[in-house]
């Protein structure tokens, strides 16, 4: 039996037995909110406040595109009023058991009623383009004014289904709305300080798509869409020239992917007679500790940008 068909079985196994301590270490008595990235519970605590307890399923660091299911994930989310994912296949394998626990509760996807205009299609594999396939590219959060309008959805979402809270849902909504517009504007003005020439970001994985097209980033990067993907000689390669060719100095490594996939990257552009460095450390598919200064979206956010302003002047 696979593991997803195990985890499925298991979730059903829990769904008809009576809910104890263990399944549900963690959850408490208010309305349950489970999210699967710590991005997408930032959001919701904001929203949330004290009318309801929000819960990650994955903590800091964490790769979403990797994540498997927990036996102690099954009774967070048996125990959950309600399911929040950030959907466009981000959560890869997740995504299987959040559609069979939707039978019994809602679940809801942050990429719920986007327009399809704003989002982005790339390779799901390496940079190369040789059979590469494409996808929607699931990073929306990295466009502050897309991700903007989900959590303008979200908390739609949660006053409709905890309508004794939907008053307090709905305030808190705006004015965390209004701290993200703020935000936005800020990414822009800090971005364009920069000479269009220098705003180049190179990374592990193609991860930053949404930021470089909302604020004039040229983005470039190793693997696709994907982390889960498989990159060769050929991705080295290509990223190898582009870097020589435009005589890019740093590339960014992130702190959910491991820094070995662009080692490779280094070594070839050492060999050309080239030396990148790594120009610093980015939060991607994950925010930093919850006591740091990444530990909230607007943080992690503050975080890139200011990596990516000191590494490229």
């Amino acid at each position: 039996m696979s593991r997803i068909l195990f985890l499925l079985f298991a979730l059903y196994a829990l769904g008809c037995s009576p809910k104890s301590p263990e399944a549900d270490a963690g959850v408490g008595s208010r309305f349950t909110v489970v999210a699967t990235t710590g991005i997408i519970a930032d959001a919701l605590r904001n929203i949330a406040g004290p009318d309801a307890d929000v819960i990650a399923l994955m903590g800091p660091g964490v790769d979403p595109h990797l994540y498997k299911a927990t036996q102690g994930d099954l009774g967070r989310l048996r125990a959950a009023d309600l399911i929040v994912y950030n959907g466009l296949h981000l959560e890869g394998k997740l995504a299987e058991v959040l559609h069979a626990v939707s039978r019994d509760k809602p679940v809801y996807a942050m990429a719920t009623n986007l327009d399809s205009s704003r989002l982005r299609r790339a390779e799901l594999g390496g940079t190369s383009g040789q059979g590469a396939t494409q996808a929607v590219d699931p990073h929306i959060w990295f466009d502050v004014s897309l991700w903007r309008q989900t959590v303008a959805g979200a908390a739609r979402e949660l006053a409709s289904v905890d309508t004794a809270h939907a008053r307090g849902y709905l305030a808190r909504s705006e004015a965390y709305l209004l701290r993200l517009d703020s935000l936005h504007a800020w990414v822009a003005k800090e971005m364009n300080a920069l000479p269009a020439e220098r705003r180049v970001l190179v990374t592990a994985h193609d991860a930053f798509g949404y930021f470089g097209a909302a604020y004039g980033v040229e983005v470039r990067a190793l693997q696709g869409l994907s982390t889960a993907a498989e990159f060769g000689l050929n991705d080295i390669r290509a990223l190898v020239g582009f870097l020589v060719e435009r005589k890019v100095k740093a590339l960014f490594v992130e702190t959910s992917v491991p820094i070995k996939s662009l080692e490779a990257v280094i070594e070839g552009c050492r060999d050309r007679g080239h030396t990148v460095r790594i120009g610093g450390s980015l939060y991607s598919d994950a925010l930093g500790a919850a006591d740091g200064d990444a530990g909230s979206y607007i943080g992690m956010v503050r975080a890139n940008v200011s990596t990516l302003t000191s590494a490229l002047k």
